[in-house]
């Protein structure tokens, strides 16, 4: 394996964001939520030891069995300092073991088996979603959390500040820390709010993934595969098994299979109609079929369903120009009913121009040029910029995808937006 300084730091940022996740949750176990900063500084310590001893002694055979080795004979360090302190609660059954050497290792063994893992990154998901959190602390702390986001991502992903999210994670901690919130699956009475709330969190993660934020990457497959391991934790569980849970997974399942036709080998954007469709993961196109047969039990239509079904249409369309872009823009039209959002409303905008033309589109656009969000969204000024040039306005479409270009800090986006231009010139 590589052990130059350049692969092992590209090694420890991918095992930070899918591995991070599931030791906090087991060190939040053993801690206590109060304690969740202590779980973090011996995560933070784990990785920084990794980096330095991979760099002498090469990376282990098991990088991700290193990491768990080494953060769990930090936790019993931890322990074994502060069994006698009162900043430690080990006064239930479980934890209790921790404060003997007769069981101390044992006990540890035991929580750090994988089926123990699972189960405790789904009660720490709900940890984060107690119902005394605002919904935006709550995915706030998700995201940093079990994700792995920097807070510069998670303000992206919230179009807020780093301050603010700074803030947000400091409040949450100050929440933990006074009111000792139990790691547990919540009672049916508040499990429907709490599991929304999860799955809320999942989606952004999925988002960022699927549309980086990166400056140098467009679609990031650690951050897809985390968000459908988080969504397959709730989809496997019988208490969490609702079908909002089992309408994102088809979402993700659809989205994900077209990954590998999205970019070329050099990194550029292939827009939807010039993809090779023979690139795209039938498997997960099956699957996500499964999951949306799952999703329409019941009476539900969320937001999850709709765009799932949106998706699904893209999806299975034979051709680009086989879409079915009527039935589409009715999804888009239900969407903006009971979700209302500006980017929603933009979106539906591009199926309007697929339905009715650039002009019609460009009349719905223009009644909400009044809107902020939107004017500061790269993808409303591409979308003018498309429309412009199908109307032949090479000047404003222009102006439009030189705006786009200075609000988006993607590389990829911004090559694709300048050949969009080098096309006017023709």
């Amino acid at each position: 394996m590589n052990s130059s300084p350049q692969s092992i730091n590209t090694l420890t940022d991918h095992l930070f964001r899918h591995e991070s996740g599931k030791m906090v949750a087991v060190l939040t176990k053993i801690f206590g939520t109060e304690n969740l900063e202590t779980a973090e500084d011996v995560i933070q310590q784990t990785f920084m030891d990794a980096i330095q001893v991979w760099k002498l002694k090469g990376i282990p055979e098991n990088p991700s069995a290193w990491l768990f080795r080494v953060a769990k004979n930090k936790a019993i360090d931890v322990i074994r300092k502060n069994k006698h302190s009162q900043q430690y609660d080990f006064n239930d059954s479980e934890r209790a073991l921790l404060k003997s050497e007769y069981t101390l290792m044992s006990t540890m063994d035991h929580l750090w088996k994988d089926e123990m893992i699972s189960d405790d990154m789904l009660r720490m998901m709900f940890a984060c979603c107690h119902q005394d959190i605002s919904q935006e602390n709550q995915i706030t702390l998700i995201l940093k959390t079990l994700c792995g986001f920097s807070t510069a991502e998670i303000a992206k992903a919230f179009l807020t500040s780093e301050d603010t999210v700074s803030k947000r994670l400091y409040r949450t901690k100050t929440f933990f820390r006074n009111q000792k919130i139990k790691l547990e699956i919540p009672s049916s009475h508040e499990l429907k709010n709490r599991t929304d709330a999860v799955i809320n969190a999942i989606y952004l993660l999925f988002n960022e993934g699927y549309n980086s934020t990166h400056s140098d990457e467009l679609i990031r497959k650690d951050l897809i595969d985390e968000a459908k391991l988080l969504c397959q934790l709730l989809c496997d569980n019988p208490q969490t098994q609702q079908p909002e849970t089992f309408a994102l997974m088809a979402l993700i399942c659809f989205h994900s299979a077209r990954s590998d036709s999205r970019l070329t080998t050099e990194g550029e954007i292939i827009l939807l109609p010039y993809q090779d469709r023979k690139l795209w993961n039938w498997d997960l196109i099956r699957e996500g079929n499964d999951y949306m047969n799952k999703a329409a039990v019941g009476n539900t239509v969320s937001t999850y369903h709709l765009e799932a079904a949106i998706a699904y249409e893209h999806c299975t369309a034979p051709a680009f120009e086989q879409t079915n872009w009527p039935q589409i823009l009715n999804y888009y039209e239900m969407l903006c009913t009971i979700a209302y959002s500006p980017i929603t409303e933009m979106n539906r905008a591009v199926a309007v121009m697929q339905v009715h033309g650039a002009h019609e589109a460009l009349q719905f656009l223009q009644k909400m040029a009044d809107n902020k969000k939107l004017e500061s969204y790269y993808l409303y000024h591409s979308l003018l910029g498309e429309i412009k040039t199908r109307l032949h306005n090479s000047n404003e479409a222009k102006q439009h995808f030189e705006k786009a270009m200075g609000l988006t800090q993607s590389d990829v986006e911004k090559k694709m937006l300048k050949v969009k231009m080098g096309a006017l010139l023709n």
